[in-house]
């Protein structure tokens, strides 16, 4: 058993939220990167939460309640949540690492199938890609985040959306018309912490 996280200074999870809800509406749903993300947030069924965890023991607690939350609620009342990270995957690696056990404790809770864990970071890098090169930034979020989403609302999402598998195409060639002026211009990079971090 870990030990508990350091409390996250109120200040920092307040700017932490607050910094993802402005990339998802300048990039996320300003550049329609996600088609299905506006009908979720307009109707206010996006769950925030800023993590206080500082390892990836502790991290990979605070999933496990997020997933056990969001399984437990009603879709029209949570039907995603953005598990922030201010502290302890600040390095994209350390990161990338963590997703491994992300999956496997989806699958010790029988939740695959059920939902899916799509992954987010200020320093975000595809495989084959520059560090500077812009499409990166199609998974790019002011702090590392899990999006925890609902296979059914992926389901119907899909198949209102017609030619789905495009997106990541679509993504790609958006960014490279932004360029990178463009892209610093959304101002969607994390809140500038004195403090705490």
């Amino acid at each position: 058993m870990s030990s508990p996280a350091d409390p996250l200074l109120p200040a920092l999870a307040e700017a932490a939220a607050r910094d993802t809800v402005r990339w998802i509406e300048r990039a996320v749903i300003g550049l329609n990167l996600c088609p299905f993300a506006k009908g979720v947030h307009t109707r206010g069924q996006v769950h925030y939460h800023a993590s206080a965890a500082t390892t990836p023991n502790q991290l990979r607690e605070d999933l496990e309640r997020e997933l056990r939350d969001l399984v437990a609620l009603p879709a029209e009342e949570r039907d995603t949540t953005l598990l922030i990270v201010p502290r302890g995957l600040e390095d994209f690696l350390d990161f990338n690492d963590f997703l491994g056990e992300a999956d496997a404790l989806l699958a010790s809770l029988g939740l695959e199938g059920e939902v899916q864990i799509a992954s987010f970071h200020p320093d975000y890098r595809f495989a084959g890609t520059r560090a500077d090169d812009v499409t990166n930034c199609t998974n790019r979020a002011p702090w590392p985040t899990l999006h925890l989403l609902r296979e059914a609302s992926i389901d119907r999402a899909v198949a209102a959306f017609p030619e789905a598998e495009a997106i990541y195409q679509r993504n790609m060639a958006t960014l490279e018309k932004l360029g990178k002026d463009g892209w610093r211009a959304l101002d969607v990079g994390p809140t500038p912490q004195e403090a705490g971090r």
